[in-house]
């Protein structure tokens, strides 16, 4: 056998190697698609300095997880629905988890939700891991998880949080039916990409 083949061989078996090493010992990385376990990940919320995990420290809750930031314009714009949706329905329960991945002191964060009248949690992940957890795109992406954090909704872009399909899917995650409307008529579960 020529040195050549030696040599070619050689290669392809040590790329074969680490490829199987890699698929063996490597991280691993688990979709993050409707229908699956949320990432547990980590962030500081703004109001209490506290560390929260945006799953389980929101478990028994259908929370929205909204991953933004100062300098996005969609951002804003979604933020007054948004706070429209939580003021209607935080009283049954549901929690809003609004990420910023702003490397920005915390306070200019705070001054900005402030100026728009945000009440629901706002975190803060300065190195922007959230996006790297969660597969985002950009921002803002929004998630909705039911009480055990599962993904039941993932939007990319911004959107109407008011609109009657988000109200009614929220609702009947949190159990709360709507009169005069059969649950099976009610918004489905599902994965939007919202226009842009």
């Amino acid at each position: 056998m020529s040195k050549q083949w030696i040599f070619v061989l050689t290669i392809v078996g040590g790329l074969v190697l680490g490829i199987v090493m890699l698929a063996k010992f490597g991280p691993e990385v688990a979709p993050v698609a409707v229908g699956e376990r949320a990432p547990d990940y980590q962030a500081m919320n703004i109001a209490t300095g506290d560390s929260v995990r945006v799953r389980s420290g929101y478990k028994g809750h259908v929370t929205l997880v909204n991953i933004w930031a100062t300098w996005c314009v969609p951002c804003k714009v979604e933020m007054p629905s948004m706070q429209q949706l939580y003021d209607s329905l935080s009283p049954l329960g549901f929690r809003i988890a609004a990420v910023s991945i702003d490397q920005d002191d915390p306070k200019a964060v705070k001054e900005f939700t402030d100026q728009l009248g945000i009440t629901f949690d706002i975190l803060q992940d300065r190195k922007g891991e959230i996006q790297q957890a969660y597969q985002t795109t950009g921002v803002p992406e929004s998630f909705i998880l039911d009480q055990d954090g599962i993904i039941m909704k993932r939007v990319i872009g911004a959107y109407d949080w008011t609109a009657p399909v988000n109200v009614n899917l929220i609702r009947r995650l949190l159990g709360d039916t709507l009169p005069g409307v059969p649950a099976t008529d009610q918004a489905p579960v599902d994965s939007v990409p919202a226009a842009r």
